[in-house]
């Protein structure tokens, strides 16, 4: 029995969690009560324990992790500078003459949000209360327009800043260190925060591409379900462009300034991040939106969501002692390498593992509770560091919209009104989720996809 522990400790937090208990205590609690149980019987060392401190120290001294309260607040503050709403009403005007071309304009405008924000509640929900009612209003389909909202709010999770893509990067770097000295390279390479942000822009893009060009599809096959605006309502040429001019370019700005900065070699995306604060409150003046007011329930939501993200590394910081004094490293290093088919196989099998959790744990969960324990096993199989990043991130984000679970689903049926049915939601991002496995395939068969940009950047 002392031998399969590991796998019945990750299966009693899976149900705890699954019982509603708060996630940071339910891996800390849960992994106590089993390190008390393997204590008793002579399973478990406590001197595992002892690591707890230092872990703690170093999660509070990392400077990676400080740039997550400030992209939090960047996106807190763009959210209540009513920057999404102006850019959607700008993006329907200047799109709504084409079939399709709400739903067009609420993708684009998913994307500028998830390299303005990164935070994909925060844009489901945003866009459910702003976008659905006028989507339904126009006599789009309830199912369309539910998957495109959804689809579009989740772009946060893979294209930078993201803050998956920040916590990912942190994780990543010790799992990559520790792969390199598993195999004697005692001068190991490291990888960055920024190296996952430069990789995941082609993949981020192209998945937004593939949206666009589903949504042209669809305008061809069904005009009736995305019918274009009627003539008689439209903005006169002239004035709509100064218009979009005016909106787009603020948020433009911003991205330039915190993705250049990185990209430029002038900035970490720590520093980067608080660039991105700054000009968001600017953002905010701009836009007559910023009072002491809106400045303390932006401070307050930030600390909300800042609080939450450290309390589960700090409950996952001691599920992961607690998995390795039980020999859960081990357990899990024999049940990948043995499989069949090698690396690939060993891949297909965490893809999938982390896909199927997706259902049940947020990405902040998997990040910090299976991505160190796999992490360094697929690192020693030779698995580039940024690739592997940018598939982790892609998998959680189609993950988001898997049903019945999908993290997406709940924050938008939060706001969609009583007559778009939860089946109509669930058809509608069916066709999503295909285009984003179809990303992950491609990903998975071109690499460069995601490696080539950093050799460019960074080379």
């Amino acid at each position: 029995m002392a031998e399969y522990l590991p796998l019945i400790l990750f299966l009693v937090v899976c149900l705890v969690l699954l019982l509603g208990y708060p996630v940071a205590f339910s891996l800390g609690g849960t992994a106590l009560a089993f390190a008390w149980f393997g204590s008793l019987n002579g399973y478990f060392d406590d001197a595992f324990l002892q690591a707890l401190p230092n872990r703690l120290y170093g999660i509070m001294t990392n400077e990676t992790l400080i740039a997550v309260p400030l992209f939090v607040f960047m996106g807190v503050m763009l959210e209540r500078s009513r920057v999404a709403e102006n850019l959607l009403d700008t993006m329907a005007a200047l799109f709504g003459p084409l079939r399709g071309g709400l739903g067009i304009s609420v993708t684009l405008v998913g994307m500028l949000l998830a390299a303005s924000t990164g935070i994909v509640g925060a844009t489901v929900v945003t866009m459910g209360l702003l976008s659905l009612p006028t989507m339904l209003r126009r006599n789009y389909h309830p199912a369309i327009s539910s998957g495109v909202i959804c689809a579009a709010g989740t772009l946060g999770q893979i294209i930078p800043p993201s803050i998956i893509l920040v916590l990912l990067g942190d994780v990543l770097s010790a799992a990559y260190q520790q792969a390199q000295l598993n195999m004697g390279i005692f001068s190991p390479d490291t990888v960055s925060v920024g190296d996952l942000f430069v990789g995941a822009m082609i993949p981020g893009l192209l998945l937004v591409m593939l949206y666009l060009i589903y949504l042209v599809i669809v305008a061809f096959v069904k005009p009736d379900s995305v019918p274009a605006i009627p003539r008689a309502e439209r903005e006169q040429e002239q004035q709509l462009l100064m218009r979009v001019f005016k909106v787009l370019m603020p948020p433009l700005l911003l991205i330039v300034a915190v993705l250049g900065s990185i990209l430029g070699g002038l900035a970490t995306p720590t520093e980067a991040a608080s660039v991105g604060a700054i000009g968001a409150i600017l953002l905010a003046i701009g836009q007559r939106q910023f009072t002491l007011k809106t400045l303390k329930d932006v401070m307050s939501g930030t600390t909300k969501v800042t609080s939450m993200v450290f309390m589960i590394f700090i409950g996952a910081s001691l599920f992961s002692l607690v998995f390795r004094g039980f020999g859960g490293d081990e357990l899990v290093t024999e049940l990948l390498t043995d499989l069949p088919g090698g690396v690939i196989g060993a891949m297909v099998v965490v893809m999938l593992v982390m896909f199927l959790l997706g259902f049940i744990l947020d990405f902040i969960e998997i990040t910090f509770v299976v991505v160190p324990i796999v992490g360094p096993i697929l690192l020693s199989m030779g698995l580039d560091p940024v690739w592997l990043g940018v598939m982790i991130a892609l998998n959680l984000q189609t993950s988001f919209l898997t049903p019945p679970f999908g993290f997406a689903l709940f924050y938008l049926r939060g706001v969609a009104p009583r007559e778009v049915t939860t089946g109509a939601i669930y058809r509608g991002v069916a066709p999503f989720i295909v285009i984003q496995l179809v990303m992950l395939g491609l990903l998975a068969y071109w690499p460069q996809l995601a490696t080539w940009l950093p050799a460019i950047v960074y080379g």
